[in-house]
């Protein structure tokens, strides 16, 4: 009971860390690092670290090693309070169990239910709310301690998504100093496309008619986003770098700003195709090992920190420090320099690290809480926010058509998930099973 009181806390800090990610990074993006005082505006620098931002992401991740200490001393202390008897036994110790799905109704579904070894997602009857209350005996994957593939050396494993991880949130950084943040989020939405076709590819689920047409249009939302942003782009949104400044200097060059508002729409739609891979990876090896997933966050951001740092050390040596790449991305001791000599970017470095490992948390605890359908629609409510507070900011011009798109992303990604029946009582199935993961890391 105490568990249902808690639920909208975790629901409210999920959602406010969530929007602090991605406003606190463009708000970095937008703060000049050089030449501030110069009246030429073509001379001018921001903050162009899309790297470094990644650092801070696996920073944050390797914060939930903190939690996970402070876990482990309230346990030693309620064996002691206990008399040396420990009070309840920890998720890792009993294996970490799928969360529950509703039976097949007959011989030849509960076989390929089997075969499909129960992911961390639940596979819910369409029963007009899309809560799946299905009834029925609940089939779990026999993860034990012996069998996790988590074992040993097999720890390594979780480099993988950690570097699929890295290359869709630089992409993702790198996109959203070319557009407005609430475009950012917006096409950010294309991850149901990725992650439905890896999953059928890979995990050999089944899509039904219904969620096919639900990714083409997921695919029509982005489209619309983009092209919404590229008919009116906004130049103060895209002041965070020299072209933009460069382009709101010349004010008649609009096909510059089109044309970068398509480009970081773009790299962001692209990096979701290694998120998607990131997600399929994890889910994979969630299913068989009994690892919690709060230490997969952990142990993600640990290797992804190191791989990171170790390619931000190679990419300075070789591009950073030529005259090419002096002041660029891969330049590893000027973004270090601008990120501690600005008070502004050092507290919001700092502010960015929290928030993320506090999304990780509260975001986890409603998928274990409540479920991870619910957590996806709850994440899409982020966008709306995202959005709301970029206009309040004056970082972005409101836009019908842009509306358009986030009520495409909204609907369609509703439907894909069974929480909003299909448009034609024909395309309704019999069960729907849910694809979206849950999302131990965040991609701002």
């Amino acid at each position: 009971m105490a568990s249902r009181y808690l639920i909208p806390f975790l629901v409210a800090m999920m959602l406010l860390t969530g929007v602090c990610n991605t406003l606190l990074t463009k708000y970095q993006d937008n703060q000049c690092v050089r030449n501030c005082d110069d009246p030429d505006p073509k001379k001018r620098a921001y903050f162009e670290q899309p790297v470094l931002q990644t650092t801070q992401m696996f920073v944050g991740e390797m914060g939930c090693w903190l939690v996970v200490g402070l876990m482990s001393l309230y346990e030693r202390y309620q064996v002691r309070r206990n008399g040396g008897v420990a009070a309840a036994s920890r998720p890792s110790e009993a294996g970490y169990q799928a969360v529950l799905s509703s039976a097949p109704e007959d011989d030849a579904a509960a076989a390929d239910a089997a075969a499909d070894a129960a992911s961390i997602h639940s596979t819910t009857a369409l029963n007009g709310n899309g809560n799946g209350n299905g009834a029925g005996a609940a089939a779990k994957f026999a993860a034990t301690d012996e069998n996790s593939v988590l074992r040993g050396f097999g720890i390594l494993l979780l480099a993988l998504p950690s570097i699929c991880d890295i290359l869709g949130t630089t992409l993702m950084n790198a996109g959203l100093l070319l557009v407005a943040a609430s475009i950012y989020q917006m096409t950010r939405g294309a991850l149901v496309l990725f992650v439905g076709l890896f999953s059928v590819l890979f995990l050999h689920r089944h899509l039904y008619a219904f969620q096919w047409l639900s990714l083409a249009g997921v695919v029509l939302g982005v489209a619309v986003v983009g092209l919404a942003g590229a008919i009116s782009p906004d130049t103060a949104a895209n002041a965070s770098s020299a072209a933009a400044a460069v382009s709101a200097a010349a004010a008649a060059d609009v096909g510059t700003e089109a044309l970068r508002v398509i480009i970081g729409v773009l790299l962001i739609a692209g990096a979701q195709i290694f998120t998607a891979t990131q997600f399929v990876l994890e889910e994979w090896v969630l299913e068989r090992s009994t690892i919690e997933p709060i230490r997969v966050v952990g142990w993600e951001g640990l290797f992804g920190f190191g791989v990171t740092l170790l390619g931000m050390v190679v990419l300075h040596l070789t591009i950073g420090r030529t005259e090419a790449g002096q002041y660029g991305y891969f330049d590893m001791v000027e973004g270090w320099r601008q990120m501690t000599a600005d008070p502004r970017i050092l507290g919001t470095s700092l502010l960015i690290m929290v928030s993320i490992g506090g999304f990780n948390f509260f975001g986890l605890s409603v998928t274990r809480s409540v479920s991870a359908t619910s957590r996806s629609t709850i994440d899409t409510c982020r966008t709306l926010f995202i959005w709301l507070v970029s206009l309040g900011l004056g970082w972005e011009s409101f836009k019908w058509l842009q509306v358009l798109g986030f009520v495409l992303l909204v609907y369609f990604t509703f439907v894909f998930n069974g929480i909003v029946r299909p448009p034609l009582k024909v395309l309704h199935p019999p069960r729907v099973e849910e694809l979206l993961p849950e999302e131990p890391v965040e991609h701002m």
